[in-house]
């Protein structure tokens, strides 16, 4: 079973937290299970950019980008290499070291009230 490593995040996950993910699983909805509130704007549609991480390790066993997603990556605030949306990436059967960039470009995020 693999392993989702995901580094700290100053206001979404502080100390950063380990989360076990089964092969076949959409990494956005791990993160969301795990209390870790990745935006997601477009509700997992791959019609934004506000889900967009960085996989630093264990990338190469992600499902291949499409290239509606390498569009939207385009428009990414610090876009990388390693960038992916996390609602397009699936997890395999390798761990994953990934990291939440600090800013997305989403002007009308709602808090809870």
């Amino acid at each position: 079973m693999p392993k989702v490593i995901f580094l700290p995040h100053e206001t979404l996950c502080p100390e950063g937290m380990v989360v076990d993910a089964a092969a076949g699983d959409n990494l956005l909805e791990v993160a969301l299970e795990a209390g870790i509130e990745i935006e997601h704007a477009c509700d997992g549609l791959c019609a934004c950019t506000t889900c967009h991480c960085i996989i630093r390790e264990g990338g190469d066993s992600l499902n291949e980008t499409t290239d509606q997603e390498d569009d939207m990556l385009d428009k990414a605030w610090g876009l990388e290499v390693d960038s992916r949306l996390s609602c397009q990436c699936q997890i395999a059967d390798e761990d994953l070291v990934v990291e939440i960039p600090k800013y997305t470009i989403n002007h009308a995020r709602e808090e809870n009230h």
